[in-house]
């Protein structure tokens, strides 16, 4: 079930990182910096580095970056003990 979990917010993370660079393309309405922020920090971080490097976007911005580090390592070691222990 958790799996299921990470793998939607990712690839609803990722998403977002593409569809607020089409939108700043374009001058569209574009996604609060805030949403994209705290969809890393509900588990959507791989998405998120994924989406920054591929679509260039939001690669300049201190805030990202330090929160999309913080929550790689987070859940990196959380996965790792979920997969290890359980």
């Amino acid at each position: 079930m958790l799996r299921y979990y990470f793998l939607a917010i990712n690839i609803l993370s990722f998403l977002l990182y593409g569809i607020d660079k089409l939108n700043s393309k374009f001058g569209e309405g574009r996604i609060p910096e805030r949403i994209l922020l705290r969809v890393s920090l509900f588990g959507g971080v791989y998405g998120s580095i994924l989406g920054m490097l591929i679509f260039h976007h939001k690669t300049r911005k201190r805030i990202f970056k330090k929160v999309n580090v913080i929550c790689f390592i987070a859940y990196t070691i959380f996965l790792y003990s979920m997969w290890r222990y359980l």
